[in-house]
């Protein structure tokens, strides 16, 4: 793989910042989008001394839509790569009584991240070459009570990087669709998760990695995920709807 520059929006996650150091240990330069970017001054240090790459920052903001083509007009190079780990889960129970808190969880896991891929596919289809990543999840695969408004942006996520695909296949740009399960960060402290279905930030990275470099379409970080959801999305309604998973 060419060390071509990788954008990664949403740069400020345990798992953003695994996939920074991943990429920028096999010699590419990072450009790293987050709100405040100046705040990862000390992370884009860090990478670009332990790495010897070039590292920028970047003022980015996914639910401001009307700034993401100045956004990309601003970066120092269209990137080769772009990653986008925007994302929010929020407390269901809060997200089914708050519709203020559903509409940030449903705009922060669907049309940020949509829209900001939108923006750079069509300027890498003009350029005729790129890769784009998205970072759905596991909880877009069949919509539970438990996590519901979170789940059905990631559906939609997942549908729009399906659809991006499709219309980019045969125009020399690849789109990858992440589908990590769960991840064992600072936001899942504490939290009773399987270990046989939790990764850590840096598998995730490693996983993308090869996706990008086999062109894989879409991953499940751990494999395992993928039989999970198999049997989940098939538990006949009637039952589904007297289960609390």
């Amino acid at each position: 793989m060419k060390t071509h520059a990788v954008l990664i929006i949403g740069a400020r996650s345990e798992m953003a910042l695994a996939i920074a150091h991943a990429f920028a240990a096999a010699g590419h330069p990072i450009q790293m989008a987050a709100r405040d970017a100046v705040s990862l001054v000390p992370e884009r240090d860090d990478i670009a001394l332990r790495h010897a790459v070039d590292v920028t920052l970047h003022d980015f903001d996914a639910l401001e839509i009307e700034t993401h083509a100045t956004f990309v007009d601003g970066l120092p190079g269209l990137p080769e790569i772009a990653i986008c780990a925007v994302g929010l889960m929020g407390e269901q129970s809060e997200n089914e009584r708050n519709m203020d808190a559903a509409v940030r969880v449903l705009r922060s896991n669907f049309e940020g991240p949509a829209l900001i891929l939108a923006e750079l596919a069509n300027r890498f289809e003009a350029r005729g070459s790129g890769v784009l990543v998205g970072i759905s999840s596991v909880a877009g695969d069949r919509g539970r009570a438990t996590n519901y408004v979170y789940g059905s942006a990631k559906a939609g996520f997942t549908a729009f990087l399906s659809g991006l695909r499709n219309r980019l296949a045969a125009k020399g740009v690849h789109v990858v669709t992440v589908l990590p399960g769960f991840v064992a960060t600072k936001m899942t402290e504490g939290m009773d998760l399987p270990e046989k279905l939790t990764a850590a930030p840096q598998e995730v990275a490693v996983a993308i990695m090869q996706a990008v470099t086999k062109g894989r379409n879409v991953i499940y970080v751990r494999s395992i995920w993928r039989l999970v959801m198999l049997v989940i999305r098939n538990i006949p309604e009637w039952l589904f709807k007297k289960l609390k998973i």
